[in-house]
């Protein structure tokens, strides 16, 4: 797998700096560096372009995919590409009923990847808005264990977990991150159409990556939903996938919080150095195995140990 994207100068040090010691000694032409960091070989060039190679270029690169969003407030697919001249859909969609979904946990080394579908009916709206229901990224881990349980006692939603030694065990080269991410979808929005009777104007996925794409990863899926709107940043702009976003994360923090317990150690979220040190912590009173069960074994976190 490979995937490139152009990097801001203000996040270029920033990567220089993270891979220092994983540098290779011949750097190719027009490359500022070369590095090596576990199956995956990253590439930058002088022009801010960086490329990812390897069976975990996916996870590797949505790390720096997110932080350059973050910093930049561009609009970057998680193939990558940045988008470029697309009109972002209207908000007047959150004057509809909608089922939504999101996920949580896909850039977290330790805990679950938590995929939820909600309907949200136009009725809802008030209630929903009272609480201050946002994009879960917005709001505190605090705030979300606050409003997470009276969202679930009044909304209608389904939750996936896929949990870290069923993960590992499937995550390849033929079963990437997005991939992952479309069939757990999938599966969250058809059990809820199957389980609730959803009187919606249409159906809101956080857009991750293209249509045909979507459509691809799930084409070998027996049961399947269609006609689905892919809506960037739809966390901000419909309250379903808003609503499935805080849900996702309250489960994701509870299932986090469990993982903790079983080694006596607060895991930290993300995948940073303060990850390593825990990683490192848990392997070396644990063992192998131990990390197998509450972490993803692809990230780049567990080649450093």
């Amino acid at each position: 797998m490979t995937i490139v994207f152009k990097v801001s100068d203000n996040l270029k040090k920033q990567i220089i700096d993270y891979y220092e010691d994983l540098k290779r000694d011949v750097t190719p032409p027009y490359a500022v560096f070369q590095a090596k960091d576990g199956d995956t070989i990253i590439t930058l060039y002088e022009s801010g372009k960086i490329v990812f190679q390897g069976v975990s270029a996916d996870v590797d690169a949505n790390i720096w995919i997110d932080l350059e969003k973050e910093k930049n407030n561009r609009i970057i697919n998680l193939d990558g590409t940045e988008k470029k001249g697309k009109k972002e859909e209207k908000n007047d969609i959150l004057e509809y009923s909608t089922i939504g979904s999101d996920e949580v946990g896909t850039g977290d080394f330790f805990g679950p990847i938590v995929v939820t579908a909600t309907f949200v009916a136009t009725d809802n709206f008030q209630f929903l808005q009272d609480l201050g229901v946002k994009d879960s990224k917005k709001l505190t881990d605090e705030k979300i264990k606050q409003i997470a349980p009276q969202i679930m006692k009044k909304i209608p939603y389904v939750t996936t977990i896929l949990d870290n030694a069923t993960y590992n065990k499937h995550h390849n080269k033929d079963l990437n991150m997005n991939k992952l991410k479309a069939i757990l979808h999938n599966k969250a929005l058809y059990e809820l159409k199957n389980k609730y009777t959803c009187n919606y104007a249409k159906i809101v996925v956080d857009e991750f990556c293209s249509k045909e794409k979507f459509y691809e990863y799930i084409k070998d899926v027996p049961e399947k939903v269609m006609h689905i709107t892919f809506m960037t940043k739809a966390e901000d702009k419909v309250l379903s996938v808003a609503c499935a976003s805080i849900i996702s994360r309250y489960i994701f923090l509870r299932k986090l919080d469990e993982l903790s317990d079983s080694v006596h150690i607060p895991l930290p979220k993300g995948a940073g150095i303060n990850v390593d040190i825990v990683a490192r912590e848990i392997n070396e009173q644990y063992g192998h195995d131990k990390l197998y069960e509450i972490a993803k074994m692809n990230f780049s976190n567990a080649n450093r140990l």
